[in-house]
């Protein structure tokens, strides 16, 4: 940091388990990668390629390489393994994970139809091998899943070996946990809490005004996920207290202390 202010909310330190930020990159170029880790290596947990970004960006060993030399680690889009699944290429991604050597692996089923049961054994199997993170949730604005059915989905995706379950979505935070607008599905996550830890979740939260509410319901070190490069600063700020939007939300109780 580069000057002292005290009475901050504690943050985890990395490596951390809870108060992960996950970056959403959708093809940053290898120079744009640099200059991102340059300035927000210390505050990224991990780097999503979003989507199947990977299979065309160009220069892509050179870009993973610079995201581990910061020590971040990298994984593709989940919709990246969905391609793979409906064309019968599973082995085939095996092995692209080993060719770019990935330790983290997503699993999802936003975009195709998956039995549930097939999604938790594509889990077990890339459990053995990866960290897996598992998405819950559609992408289809018109498709809207009960409550019960996201802690059902979430408590056996994390039985079979998730190390985390994802909240979906997209990167425009405008499905899944959010009505089309933006606005948070509040009763939804409630019900959602009230049967997961809350550190074994990510929620994807795209917007600053869906930042602001999860860390005011949370606090600072509630897991967000599908966070701009560009927004990474911005959001420890708002972890911290340090920007309008959560700057009396900690500060009281700090000062008790």
């Amino acid at each position: 940091m580069n000057y002292i202010i005290n009475h901050l909310p504690d943050r985890s330190p990395k490596p951390r388990n809870v108060g992960l930020t996950m970056a959403m990159d959708k093809g940053l170029s290898v120079r744009e990668a640099e200059d991102f880790m340059s300035v927000s290596s210390q505050y990224v947990d991990v780097v999503k390629l979003g989507w199947a970004t990977s299979y065309i960006t160009p220069n892509l060993k050179e870009k993973i390489a610079v995201y581990k030399s910061a020590g971040i680690p990298v994984y593709f889009g989940g919709t990246l393994l969905e391609a793979f699944i409906i064309r019968n290429q599973f082995e085939d991604y095996l092995r692209m994970l080993d060719e770019f050597g990935l330790d983290y692996a997503e699993v999802s089923d936003g975009s195709i139809e998956l039995p549930h049961d097939e999604k938790c054994e594509y889990i077990r199997k890339l459990a053995n091998r990866a960290t897996v993170l598992s998405e819950v949730g559609s992408k289809d604005a018109e498709k809207i899943i009960p409550p019960y059915k996201w802690i059902q989905l979430m408590n056996k995706e994390l039985e079979a070996g998730s190390y985390k379950v994802i909240g979906e979505a997209r990167e425009g935070g405008n499905v899944g946990l959010f009505r089309p607008t933006g606005e948070v599905r509040e009763g939804l996550v409630d019900e959602i809490l009230t049967q997961i830890p809350f550190e074994k979740i990510i929620w994807e939260a795209p917007q600053k005004s869906q930042q602001v509410w999860f860390i005011k319901l949370l606090g600072p070190n509630v897991n967000l996920g599908n966070i701009a490069p560009n927004e990474i600063i911005p959001l420890e700020t708002i972890r911290l207290g340090l920007r309008g939007d959560t700057f009396n939300t900690f500060i009281k109780d700090l000062l008790k202390n």
